[in-house]
């Protein structure tokens, strides 16, 4: 069965396509930056400067990560019934990142920066659901 008569009509399929390529390139346009100048986007994310090495390295891993679930949902956009867990490992990321994203800016450790990431992952999170709900409704085993 193909994954279009799996996720339904044509423009059901291609309308999850569309989202999960806009996810993958929600995590690349933070992981690339936070890559290349993890010190940087320290700062515009907290509103302070990142200058222990160590701390550097583990926040450029965090965005590692980022990366690494972006080039997942790329895969998932090429056929989004197939790679069930693939969203289901990004959309625990997510929703674990944007829960202590949450945390810490309610406790005053970020800067406005944060919000937008926060918004945009719940977003994200949000359109996961649905896409496991459509998948649950066409009887496909989620994992």
């Amino acid at each position: 069965m193909s994954s279009s008569s799996i996720m339904g009509p044509g423009r059901h399929a291609n309308l999850l396509r569309v989202w999960f390529l806009a996810a993958a390139l929600w995590n690349l346009a933070g992981a690339l930056p936070g890559l290349i100048d993890p010190s940087g986007m320290f700062e515009r994310e907290f509103g302070r400067a990142l200058t222990d090495p160590v701390q550097v390295a583990i926040y450029r891993g965090a965005w590692g990560t980022a990366l690494l679930y972006g080039l997942g949902f790329l895969i998932v956009a090429r056929d989004p019934a197939r790679h069930s867990g693939i969203v289901v490992m990004g959309g625990l990321g997510k929703t674990l990142f944007a829960a202590n994203l949450a945390y810490m800016h309610l406790s005053g450790w970020t800067s406005w920066f944060a919000i937008v990431v926060i918004l945009g992952d719940i977003v994200f999170v949000g359109v996961f659901a649905l896409y496991f709900m459509r998948l649950r409704r066409r009887g496909v085993a989620l994992l």
